[in-house]
């Protein structure tokens, strides 16, 4: 079993990953806004330790936070890592409960070796033709270009190609050690054909030149394909959480 510890750290990496527009560090818990991006982006990651009866309060605190900015609260849920009680709690307030993630990682030397089936193009920023065949698939949003040039550290964007066209991306953002895996999409025309699978070994093979042994991502626990091919590369759930948000 995992630390808690890791878990929190991941989860803090992934978050610096996919950065929100404003983080608040309320006690260890980040408060985070991003209009119009993808509404995991601005989650609360409610990391820090809460004593004995103050557990109300702070979650009060949280709402406040969020009403301020015209927001709706939203938790993210990991048993192991969040104060004990916040997710009764949270229900009791009326939170509804949905989305199960996995959170899985591999060792980079695992997932790299295999010859990738189609070529691949890394670069260090987000191309035209990389975001079109992300928005392709995910529909297009101002605020998620804007939110890939908030990223402060190490990344790939990779694009994989038939032809000259770019069927497929993904990005690997470097941390401590670590690399975190994002944004992997195929154009429904390429699928079965390698083209994640090519994705997924180049960014496994940056991230080991670029001192990243260890990758983590997080997928929907419903995604059957994703969860396949994330297994046959050598990924492995080390815990799921889940999100809770004010209706």
């Amino acid at each position: 079993m995992e630390s808690p510890e890791l878990l929190k750290s991941l989860q803090e990496r992934a978050a610096r990953g996919q950065p929100a527009e404003h983080v608040e560090d309320a006690g260890g818990w980040w408060l985070r806004l991003a209009p119009h991006c993808s509404w995991w982006v601005e989650t609360v990651l409610p990391h820090g330790d809460v004593r004995p009866g103050e557990l109300i309060r702070r979650i009060a605190e949280t709402e406040k936070f969020y009403a301020a900015h015209d927001a709706v609260p939203r938790f993210q849920l990991t048993p192991q890592v969040c104060p004990e009680g916040l997710d009764a709690v949270l229900e009791k307030r009326g939170y509804r409960r949905h989305g199960s993630v996995s959170l899985q990682v591999a060792s980079a030397a695992a997932v790299s070796g295999r010859e990738p089936a189609l070529k691949v193009r890394l670069d260090e920023r987000p191309t035209r033709e990389w975001f079109e065949t992300w928005q392709a698939v995910n529909g297009y949003s101002r605020a998620e270009w804007e939110m890939l040039a908030r990223i402060d550290r190490l990344s790939a964007y990779a694009s994989a190609l038939i032809g000259d066209e770019v069927v497929a991306v993904g990005r690997a953002v470097a941390d401590t050690g670590w690399a975190g895996v994002f944004s992997m999409v195929t154009l429904p025309r390429a699928r079965g054909k390698g083209a994640a699978h090519s994705v997924l070994t180049a960014l496994s093979d940056w991230a080991a030149a670029n001192n990243a042994d260890r990758l983590y991502l997080q997928v929907e626990r419903d995604n059957t394909p994703a969860l396949r091919l994330y297994g046959r590369a050598g990924f492995a759930e080390i815990c799921t959480y889940h999100y809770r948000d004010a209706v």
